[in-house]
């Protein structure tokens, strides 16, 4: 952690522009921008929650990250292309401002307001995982006297602001980069070996679990709609994704680290997780699946190896909550503050706000957290959130011509809206599509298509160039 503070006091030195601050001065390499996407979107949300899928599903939760194979990659051949062309011309900083310039400012502002507030609970979903690893494995004991999961949620908290608030993007990637070695070498060369012979190997392995365990087809079919509907069109709309893209130095660049983190979601993380959680139903059979991990590597690997794996892990949930905040951040200070309170501000002052913003979004996110019970179900309840908003309309923008300011404002908020109402059980579903055991994000996605396509061809705008993007719209279109 001291290490981590370190490179975000360095990159606080060198932040001399808003640019700088938000987008690493848009000249990051694919390497660094390839394993801060992985480690950004595995995190400890994914990480912690992918073994209590182990944990109660066996290899078959390895699913759960075959979505960011596919989204990573789609992105790479039909997303990266189009946006390369126009970001850095445009001085694009954030997710709303490809909406402010396909539709117009309205639009972009409903977009940051949901943005913002979903990645304010990402960072509070890798603020829990964190505390959740931290109060079975080294805070047990604490000299406040305050429970174990609360004092290691605020501490956690304290350390990932900071250097966030003070570092940037720039300080997040490179964090990144290095977070992600730890928990890929904590996990593949450490962890897994020394469990294996601590269990008995392969063969107790084998004895001990159901034969389903072993097998990817361990997963009902609505599980497997709802991840793939739920995370998959996050790659289209989620604002960490598109502050990395505006930072790597063209569009090859792009491309390839959106192919390497592809890769490096699925296969390699996805089975190295799932199966540790097959390892822990072993070790801890009657935990909470949640905190089989935790307690396996507390309880199996030896003084030491100990330490080591603990640094993986916290690395991986410090990496996702300073993306998120730096995303939440991003849409509240430049798609909203500065464009609609704050009109005239010194460079040096918009640097200042934004980092005042994050450490109030990081505190906010704590507040929440202390909310949360299951990382993995709060996680896909936000992913569900934004996207069911967001998706349609961003679809739109990309590859429908007749997409229009109305149909899109429209289409956010009837699938926002709709999937906080199911979220919150104000209305209920009829029993016949209960039963199908389907998200609600995807009711969201299919009102807001409909919405959408409808407020399109009602209202549409008066003057379209959507081929290259070359008409920028206006409060007044």
């Amino acid at each position: 952690m001291a290490g981590i503070l370190t490179i975000g006091l360095y990159h606080f030195t060198r932040n001399k522009n808003i640019e700088d601050y938000y987008v690493g001065s848009r000249s990051i390499g694919s390497s660094y921008v390839g394993f801060s996407i992985v480690a950004t979107d595995v995190g400890g949300g994914f990480s912690i929650g992918l073994g209590g899928l182990g944990f109660v599903m066996g290899l078959a939760g390895s699913w759960l990250l075959f979505t960011g194979l596919v989204g990573a990659w789609l992105s790479a051949v039909f997303i990266i292309p189009r946006i390369k062309k126009i970001d850095a011309e445009n001085k694009f900083m954030t997710y709303p401002d490809f909406l402010r310039y396909r539709y117009n400012d309205s639009v972009a502002l409903v977009a940051a307001v949901i943005s913002g507030i979903a990645y304010l609970g990402f960072a509070g979903v890798q603020m829990l995982a964190g505390a959740k690893l931290a109060s079975v494995t080294i805070i047990q004991n604490n000299p406040f006297g305050v429970e174990p999961i609360t004092f290691a949620l605020v501490f956690m908290a304290v350390i990932t602001i900071t250097y966030t608030v003070i570092g940037g993007l720039k300080a997040v990637i490179y964090t990144d980069t290095a977070q992600l070695a730890l928990l890929l070498g904590g996990l593949i060369f450490v962890t897994i070996p020394v469990t294996l012979y601590k269990i008995g190997g392969l063969d107790a392995l084998r004895e001990k679990l159901p034969p389903e365990y072993f097998s990817l087809s361990n997963i009902s079919p609505a599980t497997f709609i709802n991840w793939m509907v739920t995370i998959i069109p996050a790659w289209l709309i989620g604002s960490t994704i598109y502050q990395r893209m505006y930072a790597c130095k063209n569009e090859y660049e792009a491309k390839r680290a959106w192919y390497i983190a592809g890769f490096l979601e699925y296969p390699v993380m996805a089975f190295a997780g799932a199966f540790l959680g097959m390892c822990a139903r072993i070790v801890a059979p009657g935990a909470e699946p949640e905190m089989a991990m935790p307690i396996l590597i507390r309880d199996v690997l030896p003084a030491g190896v100990t330490g080591i794996v603990i640094v993986a892990y916290f690395s991986a949930i410090m990496s996702s909550a300073d993306s998120c905040l730096m995303a939440s951040s991003g849409n509240f200070v430049t798609d909203i503050i500065e464009r609609y309170f704050i009109r005239k501000i010194s460079t040096k002052a918009s640097i200042r706000l934004s980092m005042l913003i994050t450490l109030i979004i990081g505190t906010l996110s704590v507040i929440m957290a202390a909310q949360f019970t299951s990382v993995l179900n709060a996680g896909l309840y936000t992913y569900a959130f934004m996207v069911s908003g967001l998706f349609v309309p961003t679809l739109g923008a990309y590859f429908w011509k007749k997409s229009s300011c109305s149909g899109a404002m429209a289409g956010m908020l009837a699938g926002g809206m709709t999937t906080v109402l199911l979220l919150t059980n104000t209305i209920i579903l009829p029993e016949k599509l209960e039963s199908l055991g389907l998200y609600a994000g995807l009711y969201g996605i299919v009102c807001s298509a409909v919405v959408f396509v409808g407020g399109s061809l009602l209202f549409p705008d008066t003057e379209t160039d959507f081929e290259c993007f070359a008409v920028v719209r206006s409060n007044a279109v």
